[in-house]
C-alpha cells in the first residue's frame, strides 16, 4: 500500500523523458528489453514520503554541520542564527541501502521482463515478512521498483507534458506504460501478486491524476476530466483486487493493495476498520497502515470522529506489545494534521504517552526527527493552528514530557502536544534530517510536487532550524552556542 499512504519520492532528476525502454519494446513486439538500459537501474525512487523519510541526495559525506549554500539561498536570516546549532545533518539514513538495493532489484526484473522470478521474490519476502532496518515491508518495496518506470513516465508527461501528443491529443506515454502490465498480467493470469502491481500502478496513476487536477488552469472541463481519468484507474484497480481478497487473508502485501482501493471509494466504516485491522495484525510494526487507518476514519474519507477514536484506542490494544501505547498515536497522528476537530477530540495525554513509547520502541534519529518535526511543524501548520505554536513554548521542566490533564479543554490539546517538541529535541535529538522536516512543512502531502530536491530539503532544514533555536534561545541569547552530540547537549561559551 504505497501511493495513498506512503507514496515514493522520485529521484526527479532522473526521471524518464520518453516511454521507459522495456514498455516501448513490449509494444513493438520485442522479446526482451534491449541490454544497455537494463544492465543496471538508473532510475527509481526513494523511500516512501508520507512515513517522513526521505533523503537528501548523496554528497559523499553523510553528515555535515549546518551550514550550506542553498541555506543561505532559502533563508538567509536562519543561515546567521545557525552558526549557534552545531548540528551534524544527515543526508542518508540507515535504512536507505536496503530501500533502494529493493527498488532497484525490483525495477531491474521488470525491466528485464523477468516477471516469474520478481513474482517468486515478491512472495517469499510477503511470507516471511521481511522488512528493511527501518520498518518498510520489502516486497512492497519490490513492487515499487517493478511498476516505477510506468509510474514516473505517467508523473513526468502530465507534469512537464513534453512529449508530442498524437493525432486524437492523447500523450501516448498516459496509456502506453499501464496497457504494458495490462498484457503481462494477461499472461500471467493465475499470478496474484503480478496482478497487484498492475493494479497499485493503476492506483498509483489515478494518484497523478486526481493530484493534478487542481493546477488545470485551462477549464473546468479538463480538470473535471482528470477526475474523471482518476476515478476509471481506481475502478480498474478495483476489479483486479476483487478476485483476490480470499488471498488476501493470509498476505499482507495483498491485504495492503486492498486497502490503497480505500482512498479512491466511498466505503462503509466498519468494513474499512475491519481491513485495516486485519492489516495491522498481519504487520503490527509497521506504522504506516495505523497511520492511514486514522485518515479513512475521518468524517471526510469514510469514517467519524467517534470511529477514529474508537480504532485509535483498539489499535493500541492490538499493537500494544509493539508500540505500548503508541498505536493510539499513530492513528491520530496524520488525522489531527488533517482536520482541527480531530485534533481538538484527541485524548492529549494518552496521545503524550504514545510518543513516549514510540520512541522506547524505536530511538532512531529518523524517529525522533519526524515526532519533533510532527509536533513543531505538522500540527502548527494544521488547520487550527496559530501563532502561539509557531515555536514550542517555554517551560520550567523542558527536558520532562509534558503532563496533561485529562479534564483539560480540548482546544488545548494541539498546543500541549506541540509543546512535546520541546522534550524531544533537547532529551533525543542528536541529529538533523532535513527531508524529514520538509515533509513536516507539507503536511506530509503524498502528492506535493518538488521541483528541486535540493531546495525542498533547504527549506526543511531552514524551518528546522528555526524551531531548535527557540527552543535553546535563552542559551544563544546568553553567548552559548549549542552542540549536537551523540551523549547529549553541550553548552560551548563563544
Amino acid at each position: 500500500m504505497l501511493k495513498s499512504h506512503d507514496h515514493m519520492w522520485t529521484r526527479l532528476s532522473q526521471l524518464h523523458k520518453d516511454i521507459p525502454l522495456w514498455v516501448a519494446d513490449r509494444l513493438a513486439g520485442g522479446a526482451s528489453a534491449p541490454t544497455g538500459a537494463t544492465t543496471s537501474s538508473t532510475t527509481g525512487a526513494t523511500p516512501p514520503k508520507l512515513g517522513g523519510t526521505g533523503q537528501i541526495s548523496h554528497t559523499g559525506q553523510t553528515c555535515q554541520l549546518a551550514q550550506s549554500d542553498a541555506l543561505q539561498e532559502v533563508d538567509p536570516d536562519t543561515a546567521s542564527f545557525a552558526e549557534s546549532l552545531l548540528i551534524p545533518i544527515c543526508g542518508d539514513c540507515p535504512d536507505t541501502d536496503s530501500r533502494h538495493a529493493l527498488q532497484d532489484k525490483g525495477q531491474f526484473l521488470a525491466r528485464q521482463e523477468r516477471w516469474s522470478e520478481l513474482s517468486q521474490l515478491i512472495r517469499q519476502a510477503d511470507q516471511q515478512r521481511n522488512c528493511t532496518p527501518g520498518g518498510l515491508p520489502a516486497a512492497d518495496l519490490l513492487a515499487y521498483g517493478a511498476r516505477a518506470d510506468v509510474v514516473n513516465a505517467v508523473e513526468h508527461a502530465l507534469a512537464e507534458r513534453s512529449t508530442k501528443p498524437d493525432a486524437a491529443g492523447e500523450n501516448r506515454i498516459l496509456i502506453d506504460g499501464v496497457m504494458a502490465l495490462e498484457t503481462l498480467r494477461c499472461e500471467h493470469r493465475q499470478d496474484s501478486h503480478l496482478t497487484a502491481i498492475v493494479a497499485l500502478a493503476h492506483i498509483d496513476i489515478a494518484w497523478i491524476w486526481r493530484s493534478t487536477a487542481p493546477q488545470v488552469t485551462t477549464s473546468k472541463a479538463s480538470a473535471e476530466s482528470h477526475l474523471r481519468r482518476a476515478s476509471a484507474h481506481f475502478e480498474r484497480a478495483a476489479a483486479l483486487l476483487e478476485p483476490l481478497k480470499d488471498q488476501s487473508k493470509d498476505s499482507a502485501f495483498l491485504s495492503a493493495a486492498q486497502c490503497a482501493l480505500f482512498a479512491g471509494q466511498t466505503a462503509n466504516t466498519l468494513k474499512v476498520a475491519d481491513a485495516y485491522g486485519a492489516l495491522i495484525d498481519k504487520d503490527p510494526g509497521n506504522p504506516r497502515p495505523m497511520r492511514a487507518l486514522g485518515v479513512q476514519m475521518l468524517p471526510r474519507t469514510n469514517g467519524c470522529y467517534a470511529a477514529l477514536e474508537l480504532e485509535a484506542r483498539r489499535t493500541a490494544i492490538r499493537t500494544r506489545k509493539e508500540w505500548g501505547a503508541g498505536g493510539y498515536t499513530w492513528v491520530y497522528f496524520d488525522a489531527m494534521a488533517l482536520d482541527e476537530q480531530a485534533c481538538e477530540r484527541v485524548d492529549a495525554s494518552f496521545f503524550l504517552e504514545g510518543l513516549q513509547d514510540i520512541l522506547r520502541t524505536d530511538p532512531s534519529q529518523e524517529m525522533v526527527n519526524l515526532l519533533a518535526a510532527y509536533c513543531a511543524v505538522s500540527l502548527r501548520n494544521g488547520p487550527g493552528g496559530g501563532e502561539q505554536a509557531e515555536q514550542p513554548a517555554q517551560t520550567a521542566q523542558a527536558h520532562q514530557p509534558a503532563q496533561t490533564d485529562q479534564a483539560d479543554q480540548p482546544a488545548q490539546a494541539r498546543r500541549k502536544i506541540s509543546e512535546a517538541a520541546r522534550w524531544l529535541i533537547r532529551g533525543h535529538l542528536r541529529e538533523l534530517h532535513p527531508l524529514i522536516w520538509a515533509h513536516a512543512c507539507e503536511g506530509f502531502d503524498n502528492n506535493a510536487r518538488i521541483a528541486s530536491l535540493q531546495r525542498f530539503a533547504a527549506h526543511g532544514q531552514a524551518a528546522a532550524l528555526r524551531c531548535i533555536a527557540g527552543v535553546f534561545r535563552d542559551e544563544i541569547d546568553s553567548g552559548h552556542k549549542i552542540a549536537f552530540t551523540p551523549e547529549g547537549i553541550d553548552l560551548v561559551s563563544v
